[in-house]
């Protein structure tokens, strides 16, 4: 249950960013409009921590990637802007908590080296977390 609180918490923050942008979850029917940018976001868990035996405690750890696709020849600052943004919500020390876990934000969000897909060009963001888990 705890990576579903880890996902639950990183998703409603990026979900409440202003100004809003369309965002295709995983698992979830979506359907970009040509010529209008919107957000992919995927939640990659890496193994648990787990550094102490028997006390019930393991640390969840992993990343959301979020891939910015904008239309191709707009030029790069709309989607840069909106990685900016990322980085200043996800900022490192930033904390989120659901369910009673609380995630937090480790390192400064990455952004990677954005590629065209199709009629987009898609630029990553990297946020890495960890989530200490009580059991």
């Amino acid at each position: 249950m705890s990576i579903a609180k880890v996902r639950t918490a990183l998703e409603i923050a990026l979900h409440t960013m202003t100004p809003a942008l369309a965002t295709a979850w995983e698992n979830q029917d979506f359907a970009p409009t040509a010529g209008t940018p919107y957000q992919a976001a995927h939640l990659l868990p890496a193994a648990p921590d787990n550094s102490t035996m028997g006390d019930g405690h393991y640390r969840e750890r992993g990343l959301m990637q979020v891939s910015l696709n904008y239309p191709v020849d707009a030029g790069s600052a709309p989607a840069m802007t909106r990685a900016e943004l990322i980085r200043a919500t996800f900022f490192r020390g930033a904390s989120f908590t659901s369910g009673g876990v609380t995630t937090r934000i480790p390192t400064t969000p990455e952004i990677g080296r954005a590629v065209v897909v199709d009629d987009r060009w898609v630029l990553p963001v990297s946020i890495r977390y960890f989530a200490d888990v009580y059991a």
